[in-house]
């Protein structure tokens, strides 16, 4: 075997060369309030926020009311090494600040301009921002609302936590359903309105800041420009207002207009700048990616992570294939456009090859590191890289030979079969509107609306995971990172929690005189294994703060 690439500790260590890292998913869910056309977006994503504020109460009082942490936020902070004047970015850059509500656009987000509000007091009632005890934040991020799911450390548990974020924003949309006096509210999994908007879905995964970023922009600008014929959600139309008659397999493809860049809702870059490690930043970078769809697909979103990792795995070992793409925004347009994958795009060395070829390269890469450092192995690995490994190069060789195969496990093939059903059925053009609606139902979180529920149902589409862990995994935190950590303090102490972020909780004990802030920087610290002996002995949040924090006893009670 070869010496393993070299990798700041975790705390707890982590198997290098494969597909283990900490990782995480954003998505922002398309609203729409059919009874309320005029309504704000942002006051009804605030709505659902406020909706699953009121289911969690029926489960842990107190826990629904905990706010975000916005201390350690740097969102103008760029790789690259410099940080963009604030006067100069976009407003949709300042992340580090919630939106702010006034009344009036409140009543229009109940959809009665008649409502009578107490001013600015009740407006800022709304809830914009919860700490789940699942780990995950739930918020109102600009025009949508957003779930970004806990940390974890496998691509079979980022599918799971994302997942349950679907099921946190049904049970949302179920809670304003049966309120009589509010407009219904529809989400969607998808990434644009097929009006000229695109809002994100994003990832993120930990990396050793030693690495030099040109090395990740090198190595992640090919495989990001291919790697969506594997992780497309599918679209009709082309272009970023859909125009152009034809379906597409990428959502996002068409909005992307530079290389690099810091921006994420315009001129959005195939590599994006931020650098916010939520982590102990000389040891650390978050590397956070926005060129991916929203899956529906637990395969598709299996393969994102799971290839994802590889990748970065190989960017740190310096063996990542040497290719550069000619013209990257306009090659990831024209494969995004060729559902027959037979396009090819140049390389700078001259080469002209298809998204299947630069894939396989990819592969072949990967493959060969993960058997050299063993993490690959079928029983002795780290038990998630082979299986990574395995449905990558099969979903390669059935893209290539076996449509039909690749449609049972590929969103974008999957959807494409469906509208070419109705095409054939009832004669109907790309630019028929009804395909448009057939799409948008694709993406309904709805089980009993949304098309793609229905084709789970009928076996027409794989899982990687059962329901009931994705049930499990809308109140129960991930057991090996430090999301376990802060969800059971939501769970277990939430009234005594006024604020929590991805590196921080923060606790208001009576007797302490002052907030009291726990900082989680190591991601692989506050596990089950670290710190689940700590909640099973207390109850109550002064004694477990007090063991916590080395004191021999907790403070008197105020």
């Amino acid at each position: 075997m070869t010496a393993a690439p070299e990798r700041p500790s975790y705390g707890e260590s982590l198997p290098v060369g494969g597909a283990m890292r900490v990782m995480g998913a954003e998505t922002e869910y398309g609203i729409h309030a059919p009874s309320a056309p005029g309504a704000n977006a942002t006051m009804m994503s605030a709505r659902v926020v406020q909706a699953y504020a009121q289911v969690t109460r029926q489960r842990a009082a107190g826990g629904a009311e905990t706010r975000w942490d916005y201390t350690d936020e740097e969102p103008l902070h760029d790789a690259r090494g410099w940080t963009l004047e604030r006067a100069s970015a976009h407003p949709s850059q300042l992340t580090d600040q919630p939106p702010v509500l006034d009344a009036e656009a409140v009543a229009l987000a109940y959809g009665r301009e008649d409502l009578e509000l107490d001013g600015e007091d009740e407006a800022g009632s709304l809830l914009m921002n919860m700490v789940l005890g699942n780990g995950a934040r739930l918020y109102v991020d600009h025009a949508h609302p957003e779930y970004s799911s806990a940390e974890v450390t496998n691509p079979r548990d980022a599918v799971t936590w994302d997942a349950a974020g679907d099921l946190v924003a049904l049970a949302a949309v179920r809670r304003l359903a049966a309120d009589p006096e509010l407009p219904p509210v529809n989400l969607y999994k998808n990434n644009t309105d097929n009006k000229s908007v695109s809002y994100g879905s994003h990832e993120n995964y930990l990396m050793p800041r030693s690495v030099p970023f040109g090395d990740i922009v090198r190595g992640l600008t090919p495989f990001f420009v291919t790697r969506q014929i594997m992780c497309g959600a599918g679209r009709v139309g082309l272009g970023q207002d859909s125009s152009t008659p034809g379906f597409q397999i990428s959502q996002r493809a068409d909005f992307f207009e530079a290389e690099v860049g810091l921006e994420t809702t315009i001129r959005r870059p195939i590599i994006n700048t931020r650098d916010e490690p939520h982590a102990t930043a000389d040891k650390y970078r978050r590397l956070h990616v926005i060129i991916g769809d929203a899956n529906l697909s637990q395969s598709s979103n299996y393969l994102k992570f799971g290839t994802t990792a590889l990748v970065l795995s190989l960017i740190e070992a310096g063996l990542a294939p040497k290719v550069e793409v000619h013209e990257p925004v306009s090659a990831l347009q024209a494969i995004s456009h060729d559902t027959s994958l037979t396009a090819k795009i140049r390389l700078l060395d001259g080469r002209r090859v298809t998204a299947l070829d630069l894939q396989w390269m990819y592969h072949e890469a990967a493959a060969k590191l993960a058997q050299d450092t063993g993490v690959a192995d079928a029983v002795d690995g780290d038990g998630h890289t082979h299986e990574v490994l395995e449905r990558w190069a099969a979903t390669l060789t059935q893209l290539d030979s076996d449509r039909s195969a690749a449609a049972t496990s590929v969103e974008w093939l999957a959807k494409l079969s469906l509208l070419e059903g109705y095409r054939d059925r009832d004669n109907l053009a790309w630019n028929d509107a009804r395909l448009g609606l057939v799409d948008l139902q694709w993406a309904d979180i709805r089980p009993e609306k949304g098309l793609y529920y229905r084709f789970l149902a009928r076996n027409r589409m794989q899982r990687i995971v059962e329901d009931s862990a994705i049930s499990a995994a809308v109140t129960e935190p991930p057991s090996d990172t430090r999301a376990f950590f802060r969800g059971r303090c939501i769970s277990s102490f939430g009234k005594d929690v006024v604020g929590a972020s991805w590196d921080s909780v923060i606790f208001d004990v009576p007797g302490y005189g002052r907030l009291q802030r726990v900082p989680t920087r190591e991601p692989l610290r506050g596990t089950k294994a670290l710190t689940g002996g700590l909640f099973a002995r207390h109850r109550t949040a002064g004694p477990f703060l007090a063991e916590l924090l080395g004191h021999n006893t907790p403070p008197p009670a105020a």
